[in-house]
């Protein structure tokens, strides 16, 4: 088979696998029944002829899926930019000035979330242009939730960190018995953090990442986005160190 006919089948394969065999599509695209026998034949002598060309469709086929879901994606992020990385209501760590932003989706029960917490600590102790911004996402039940709005109650204190780090290291249930023991041994106004905790204002916090979470397509915790990525899951420092590299190149 020459090379041309063989690129020729390829881009029919191609055709055929993106839609026009699906039952409906044929008569959307204008084709005749004698047409597309006319190409099912094609098909089949095609893969009499060369059957790895299939496969090689398949690839193109996958890369061309691959590369429309990269441009949604990046889409998605652009269009929330500023509220991943230009609200000052969220909570940060790390430079005031950063030459990249990392924006970690999280939940205080989630214990791959507790796994990464020594992780995004190291890199932002290494890297002085790093900032990481936090999305509480209570996902996991209302433990979940309890801990967000103890977190964000401790904002209102400017004690985000400090509550933050704690209750990443905690072990066990959040209940607000347990948050307000923390917070004592923070030194944080306990009375005011339980007034705060219960504040409409924290609650439209939480939904508004929420609404954030569903808009970029977070599923679960915890997910980071850097640059045009969206990282899901634990990773390694060595990964966000990467993504970080690739989203100061690109700025």
């Amino acid at each position: 088979m020459t090379k041309r006919l063989r690129r020729l089948r390829l881009r029919v394969l191609a055709a055929l696998i993106a839609g026009c065999l699906v039952p409906g599509m044929a008569a959307a695209e204008g084709f005749t029944p004698e047409q597309r026998a006319a190409i099912v034949e094609i098909l089949r002598e095609a893969l009499r002829s060369d059957p790895s060309i299939l496969e090689d469709a398949i690839a193109a086929l996958q890369a061309r899926d691959a590369a429309r879901e990269r441009e949604a994606l990046e889409a998605r992020i652009a269009a929330n930019r500023d509220a991943l990385v230009n609200d000052p209501s969220l909570p940060a760590k790390g430079a005031t000035r950063p030459t990249a932003t990392v924006v970690e989706f999280l939940d205080y029960r989630c214990p791959h979330c507790k796994r990464m917490h020594p992780v995004i600590t190291e890199l932002l102790r290494a890297d002085r242009e790093l900032r990481v911004v936090f999305v509480d996402i209570p996902i996991l039940g209302p433990a979940s939730v309890t801990a967000a709005r103890a977190a964000l109650a401790a904002q209102r204190q400017g004690r985000y960190a400090e509550m933050h780090d704690a209750l990443m290291r905690f072990r066990g249930e959040p209940t607000e018995a347990e948050i307000l023991r923390i917070a004592a041994e923070l030194r944080l106004d306990a009375e005011r953090l339980r007034r705060d905790m219960a504040d409409p204002g924290v609650a439209r916090r939480i939904e508004a990442n929420l609404r954030l979470a569903q808009a970029l397509g977070v599923q679960g915790t915890p997910a980071y986005v850097v640059g045009e990525e969206i990282i899901p899951g634990a990773v390694s420092a060595e990964a966000l160190r990467a993504a970080i590299a690739r989203a100061r190149a690109e700025r």
